[in-house]
């Protein structure tokens, strides 16, 4: 199971960005110490020359960790024929205990690697660089966070055997089933349709009024990332109904797969772009009143708000789409109560 080719992408991707950051770390402690943009000395003048370097390749592990999600879940679905009783990503994830830690854990770092893209791109922006110290120090932050997320993909992928039989997503998403996610996916279709397109149409409205106003990006952050939970609350109780065509399948990864053909990609790739946007609105704004900033910040924070509306529309509109794909009997027996 180790050794095939997505497996050693993916542990290859997380290991090198824990070393490449591990060996960056004293540099960074170096940084947040000693830079001082106002002195000519010798010893600043090597901290910047260093700091190119080390900012490069800080940002290609970043932009990796970004793909790797992807990755990530693409392997976990396309595995699934390998274990007895996995039909889909959840029955491959299910294997042993560490498969959807490992997942939630990529997921951590996504989104924490697009902010901290997202503060770079700013600070470089700047002639003086104002956010070095900091992003170095998140730096330091995101360490532990991505040294936990190889940790809990290598006990994973080491634990994968191939004679388990696994469960898949009837055992977790049906009626009879406990936890969290079988809670949501009893929902009843109306009221999660209400709090869906709501929420949805909130976030797109403050998005799109902080890309044209420059105000309330916290609010905007706020609502992108909510609006993240409402999209999966809403996967999970009503538009896989639509998408399945079946009142009691509620899979979010079985969308994924050729047979329905790979529609989730469609939804979740979207999700994902517009919420790490708008999380990185909310990463910006401490930074709008530095002095060199003060032009740059706005402007990437509005960029980046249009992109979370965009994204937080258009799962109004697929959601939209998946609904008026069946008839109206079957839109009215979803509906309904089911027993």
């Amino acid at each position: 199971m180790l050794f095939q080719p997505a497996i050693i992408a993916l542990l290859l991707a997380s290991g090198v960005a824990v070393a490449m950051l591990a060996a960056a770390a004293p540099f960074a402690v170096q940084v947040i110490r000693q830079w001082n943009i106002a002195s000519g000395s010798e010893r600043q003048l090597q901290l910047e020359r260093r700091t190119y370097l080390f900012s490069t390749l800080a940002v290609f592990v970043m932009a990796v960790q970004l793909v790797a999600l992807l990755l990530f879940v693409f392997n976990a679905d396309r595995m699934a024929e390998m274990f007895v009783g996995a039909m889909c990503a959840v029955g491959t994830l299910n294997v042993n205990p560490y498969g959807f830690p490992a997942l939630l854990a990529q997921m951590a770092v996504f989104f924490l690697a697009a902010a901290w893209l997202a503060v770079n791109h700013v600070d470089t922006r700047a002639p003086d660089y104002p956010l070095v110290r900091i992003k170095y120090a998140l730096l330091l932050i995101l360490l532990p966070a991505l040294l936990l997320s190889f940790g809990l993909q290598l006990k994973y992928f080491l634990g994968l055997k191939a004679d388990v039989i696994t469960s898949c997503c009837g055992s977790l998403f049906s009626g009879d089933a406990q936890g969290l996610a079988a809670e949501v996916a009893a929902l009843k279709p109306a009221p999660a349709m209400v709090l869906f397109y709501a929420t949805l149409a909130v976030a797109t409205g403050l998005t799109f009024f902080h890309a044209r106003t420059q105000r309330a990006g916290y609010l905007a952050a706020a609502a992108s990332a909510t609006a993240f939970v409402a999209t999966l609350v809403g996967v999970l109780s009503f538009v896989s109904l639509y998408l399945y065509e079946h009142p009691n399948h509620h899979c979010p990864f079985c969308i994924l797969k050729p047979e329905y053909g790979h529609q989730g990609y469609w939804l979740y790739v979207p999700l994902f772009a517009a919420t790490a946007a708008g999380l990185g609105v909310g990463a910006l704004q401490p930074f709008r009143n530095v002095a060199s900033l003060r032009t740059i910040v706005p402007a990437a924070a509005a960029r980046l708000a249009g992109i979370a509306a965009i994204g937080d529309a258009s799962h109004v509109e697929a959601a939209r789409a998946f609904r008026h794909r069946l008839a109206d009997g079957a839109h009215l027996f979803l509906l309904g109560d089911v027993d």
